[in-house]
C-alpha cells in the first residue's frame, strides 16, 4: 500500500492496490485503504479520508473539498470562508 495525504484535511491515508496488494488472496481484498478517490461533476478528483467523506454534502463542489479541515484524528468538518 501507499501512503499519501488527504486533500481536504492533509491527514495521511493509505491506498489499497498496486503490487503491495497482488497477494492477499482475498484476505483484506484491497479493502484496508483509508481514504478513495471523489470523482465532481466538474471533473475534478480528490483524494479524501474517511471522516472527509462523511464530513462533505451530498453533491460536493471543489470549494466544499478546499474548506474540509480536521477536527481531530477520527472527525472533518466544513469550515467556514
Amino acid at each position: 500500500m501507499s501512503k499519501t495525504s488527504c486533500d481536504g484535511c492533509g491527514r495521511t491515508v493509505t491506498v489499497s492496490g498496486g503490487i503491495a496488494n497482488l497477494w492477499s488472496f482475498g484476505t483484506d481484498a484491497g479493502t484496508v485503504g483509508t481514504g478513495i478517490t471523489l470523482e465532481l461533476e466538474d471533473g475534478s478528483s480528490h483524494l479524501l479520508c474517511y471522516p472527509c467523506l462523511e464530513a462533505i454534502p451530498d453533491y460536493p463542489t471543489a470549494e466544499d473539498v478546499e474548506r474540509l479541515e480536521r477536527v481531530d484524528d477520527e472527525t472533518s468538518r466544513i469550515g467556514t470562508l
